[in-house]
């Protein structure tokens, strides 16, 4: 049977605890629910679990404090000991979130992702460790920016998070105890209702994401963009691969995030710089091999590098 994950990312004193308390606390959280809750504990902060105050006795702790323990055998042994049917993980901020989910038995599965974050602290972390910022939004379906105070910029917060996802929801955690949902408009930098979606020189990140996360809504739509051509001969015939290295966070995690044309193999060189208008048809694709955004050349227009050939979010 399946095992249901919680995971809870963010870094110390970032609320994440008593989140997790008081989710336990609440007997809605219980209801029709009999199992073994299993909560994983890998950071110990100054907030702790108050078992007594927990609404279903079924509800156990375990403390894994070490990276080096976070491994397949580790964790089902910890759910076997236990018998739980459900796994709530309060991860380490410094710790990546792609090892935990390599490391995850294969019937477990993450049914929600929360990021928890200090507002006053957390424009400090994006600036000096970007990469694990990064981290934990990227696959997160919830952020939620707590001790929020009349200084708080929403703005500015709702910024870190779009520039890695456009996905997740955003909740803003007052001092007062109240909350507010995210509604700040977040417009894309193109427009999608026009004949042609002209993709602009430094938006092509943007695009690229947008595409990735909702790609059914440019299905059939024609795009204009520079890129840099990509022809190997293990591509399918005729086809060719456009794009751009992408930046999401640092040097080091630049990657090349193109999309496969299939036609025009002709009239593409290697390395070479283009603008290109194409229609976009999403479909079974061996290059992707899954479903994926397909382009189909209408036009090609050989073109300059530009002066920074890597795209980025912001």
């Amino acid at each position: 049977m399946d095992t249901p994950v919680y995971l809870f990312t963010g870094f110390l004193e970032s609320g994440k605890t008593k989140f997790i308390q008081d989710t336990l606390a609440d007997p809605n959280f219980f209801e029709d629910r009999d199992s073994t809750v299993l909560v994983i504990l890998c950071e110990e902060g100054e907030e702790e679990y108050d078992p007594e105050a927990f609404a279903s006795e079924n509800v156990r702790v375990e403390v894994l404090d070490d990276p080096k323990y976070i491994n397949t055998d580790k964790l089902e042994a910890m759910r076997r000991k236990h018998g739980a049917e459900l796994v709530i993980i309060e991860y380490n901020g410094m710790w990546l979130v792609q090892d935990l989910f390599a490391a995850m038995p294969d019937d477990w599965y993450v049914y929600q992702e929360v990021m928890m974050a200090d507002a006053s602290t957390i424009e400090v972390f994006n600036a000096n460790m970007r990469n694990l910022v990064v981290d934990k939004l990227t696959s997160a379906d919830l952020v939620v920016f707590n001790r929020c105070d009349a200084d708080t910029v929403y703005d500015d917060l709702h910024k870190i998070v779009r520039g890695v996802s456009r996905r997740a929801d955003i909740i803003y955690q007052r001092v007062d105890g109240s909350a507010a949902y995210d509604d700040i408009e977040d417009p894309l930098p193109f427009d999608l209702e026009a004949p042609v979606v002209e993709i602009g020189d430094g938006d092509y990140a943007l695009f690229y994401r947008d595409l990735a996360d909702e790609m059914e809504k440019y299905d059939g739509k024609t795009v204009k963009f520079l890129g840099q051509m990509n022809v190997d001969a293990r591509l399918p015939k005729d086809g060719f691969v456009i794009g751009r290295p992408v930046m999401t966070c640092c040097v080091e995690d630049i990657a090349f995030s193109g999309l496969f044309c299939e036609n025009g193999a002709d009239r593409a060189k290697n390395g070479d710089w283009a603008r290109i208008t194409a229609t976009v048809e999403v479909k079974g694709c061996k290059v992707y091999g899954r479903r994926g955004p397909v382009l189909k050349l209408v036009s090609l227009e050989k073109a300059a590098a530009p002066e920074d050939p890597v795209s980025t979010f912001y």
